[in-house]
């Protein structure tokens, strides 16, 4: 059976373009699925290590952040473990109840704060670390040294072309520029 003569056996370039349009959103979302499990199975590994000394993964966060940056001031710290600054002031709470961190004056501003460890924290940080890092090494040993480097640079490009991409709702940067 042959098609009819008004009909054309290619596709115009619109229907074209919107297949190609359809399998870009379908590969975009496959990939959204995957590094969303991926990070989801990641994370159930970091949550059970840190529990066992009695942290949840953000308290450790605060933690290593100190441990490795030294004493912070709270928004610096905010921006190291991507919480909120309600968030971080909870977290601070949480650890100053546990002395393992407490908080400083910066001096010359009564209003601004260090979160800075205590020998404690400082001691608990030393032991559990490097178990914890050996722990993530082992989970992430499924992909190779150097597919983790690939990974790394592939993700924080991703990040920061998602971080350049407005909001729903907002208009874009650029346009926001010319107004």
């Amino acid at each position: 059976m042959t098609a009819p003569a008004n009909v054309s056996a290619t596709p115009s370039a619109a229907e074209t373009k919107r297949s190609k349009a359809t399998q870009d959103s379908a590969t975009a979302l496959k990939a959204w699925v995957v590094l969303a499990r991926a990070y989801l199975a990641i994370s159930r590994h970091v949550a059970a290590d840190v529990a066992r000394h009695d942290l949840t993964a953000s308290e450790f966060g605060v933690l290593e952040a100190l441990y490795h940056k030294g004493p912070l001031l709270l928004g610096d710290l905010q921006k190291k473990i991507l919480v909120t600054s309600g968030g971080v002031t909870y977290l601070v709470d949480r650890l100053a109840a546990k002395g393992l961190i407490k908080r400083e004056r910066f001096p010359g501003d009564k209003r601004s704060r260090f979160a800075v460890l205590t020998p404690e924290g400082t001691a608990l940080i030393r032991q559990i670390f490097p178990g914890h890092a050996k722990r993530l090494a082992k989970v992430l040993g499924t992909l190779s040294g150097k597919e983790q480097r690939k990974l790394t640079a592939l993700l924080r490009e991703l990040g920061k072309g998602a971080e350049k991409e407005p909001l729903p709702g907002e208009r874009s940067k650029r346009k926001a520029r010319l107004s």
